[in-house]
């Protein structure tokens, strides 16, 4: 047996595309001459069977995920293949095992973890169990032996430039784009980030350590994927893609001289993009940049303070929205409440910010959040003392998000003024997601209609008597978005303990 199974469970299938981490960690595979197979839940109905069925004449299954609702199907595929394949490996890696690694493996039904860059310790673990040997002694995994849980040396982490291109030609993108109706994929041209956000699990994984390709290895890469899969757009998931001001314009005039003609977006924090000129971001925008994301957070000084964000200034969040939209490029920010230490006043500064802004930028777009204290963030390390309940079990993880989560200090009638609000935000003021969700004339007029209330009451801090919602709720039930033509059907909501 050559074969290895890996099995990415939905995590939004509107923005449906091929799973990253998956592709990064098959070249070496591919390389060593097994066979790799990816069933993704999103673009496959029948995933649990498929798995099952693939894994028959397989080596393992492995699995990529984070913390959030993607626990809930590894946790149930797990426990199929290990029922039907008891002594076939299931292997996890990605950000929730490397950053939670004793409490992923303490589940029953999983059997090795990858904590940190997983291409090579794949690849390691693939050969010994074709070998029939032990995992002990591989760089950066975790597995049982004799039901105790052993854990080897920490894995060296590599610049991205010793690391091996991802294997794209594994992904089907004509059913991705069946999915969420866009032709799309990621893309990452470094890693890591110099800030430490109070809420940013990145230092747990990379330390802060920024490394980048160079310019002319991502100008090469990336107008090749784009010419060789006719992708329409593709998301560049670097955690800041400005740390290097000079590498970006250069990366920007490579583009231009290539001719090669897509839209491509970034995440950026606003002090870096205040860094570039105006006349830098249209070269950029020549190059087929078209948004920007941007972690606004809040528009309170005291919460950015407490968020860790001192190097940012609300100065400069205006401004980023100002020049960004004389580029021409869409100023795309995130905002969250319910941070440790906000209250109504600082939520009312916040939702001041994103009215003046939307207002004065129309381009400029805003999406929000409640807090969440994710593993491996320096804000976790309070969470008891918070009075955050912390799961104790692996699949435990799987409804701690932040739509799900109910904060000790925002609960009740206040987290339902909170959610409330939250939903005024989403039709006062357009937002552009990836997937395109063809909606029903009669539902847009709809929510046309109601974006004027919806901005009355957020500038008047009103949400009773929600009319508009219902509204707009009715309207969603009796004039629905178009169905993707691949409509994956979602394992069960029984309960798996781990």
């Amino acid at each position: 047996m050559k074969k290895v199974i890996f099995f990415f469970p939905a995590f939004s299938s509107q923005e449906a595309t091929a799973p990253l981490a998956i592709l990064a960690v098959s070249t070496p595979l591919l390389r060593a001459g097994y066979e790799v197979r990816i069933i993704d839940s999103t673009i496959t109905p029948d995933f649990q069977n498929e798995v099952l069925n693939e894994l028959e004449d397989a080596l393992c299954l492995a699995v990529s995920l984070v913390t959030g609702p993607m626990i809930r199907e590894t946790a149930q595929i797990a426990r199929a293949v290990k029922e039907r394949y008891p002594h076939k490996p299931v292997i996890l890696g990605g950000w929730h095992p490397s950053l939670l690694p004793d409490q992923t493996l303490a589940c029953k039904d999983v059997d090795v973890v990858v904590v940190g860059q997983g291409e090579d310790a794949l690849l390691e673990i693939v050969r010994h169990i074709e070998a029939g040997e032990s995992f002990k002694g591989i760089a950066g995994v975790g597995f049982k032996e004799e039901g105790r849980l052993v854990f080897n040396q920490p894995r060296p982490l590599k610049p991205i430039r010793e690391l091996p291109p991802k294997a794209y030609h594994l992904a089907d993108f004509d059913a991705y784009e069946r999915v969420c109706g866009r032709r799309w994929a990621m893309y990452t041209s470094s890693l890591a980030c110099p800030y430490n956000c109070a809420y940013c699990t990145n230092e747990g994984l990379y330390g802060r350590k920024w490394n980048a390709l160079d310019a002319e290895q991502v100008v090469e890469e990336v107008t090749d994927l784009v010419a060789r899969y006719g992708l329409q757009l593709l998301w560049v998931v670097d955690d800041n893609f400005l740390v290097d001001r000079d590498r970006a314009v250069k990366i920007a005039e490579g583009l231009v001289r290539s001719g090669v003609k897509f839209d491509w977006s970034i995440q950026a924090s606003t002090n870096l993009v205040t860094r570039l000129t105006v006349e830098e971001l249209k070269l950029l925008r020549r190059a087929g940049l078209s948004q920007v994301a941007q972690g606004a957070d809040s528009g309170s000084k005291k919460i950015l303070h407490l968020m860790n964000k001192d190097f940012q200034k609300l100065e400069t969040i205006h401004l980023a929205a100002d020049m960004l939209s004389q580029a021409g490029i869409r100023p795309s920010f995130n905002i969250i409440f319910g941070f440790p230490g906000e209250s109504d006043v600082e939520r009312r500064e916040s939702i001041s910010l994103i009215m003046k802004i939307c207002r004065r930028y129309p381009a400029a777009e805003f999406w929000t959040n409640i807090f969440t204290p994710y593993p491996g963030s320096p804000i976790m390390k309070r969470a008891f003392e918070l009075g955050i309940q912390v799961p104790k079990t692996f699949e435990g993880w799987a409804d701690f998000f932040p739509r799900y989560t109910v904060l000790p200090w925002l609960k009740g009638r206040q987290h339902q003024r909170v959610q409330r609000m939250r939903e005024y935000l989403r039709v006062a003021f357009n937002r552009v997601p990836i997937g395109v969700q063809k909606k029903h004339p009669v539902n847009r007029l709809v929510h046309k209609t109601i974006s004027l209330p919806a901005r009355w009451r957020l500038d008047h801090d009103v949400y009773a008597a929600p009319v508009e919602l219902w509204l707009k709720n009715k309207a969603n039930v009796l004039f629905p978005a178009s169905k993707p033509k691949v409509d994956a059907q979602q394992l069960s909501t029984e309960v798996v303990s781990c």
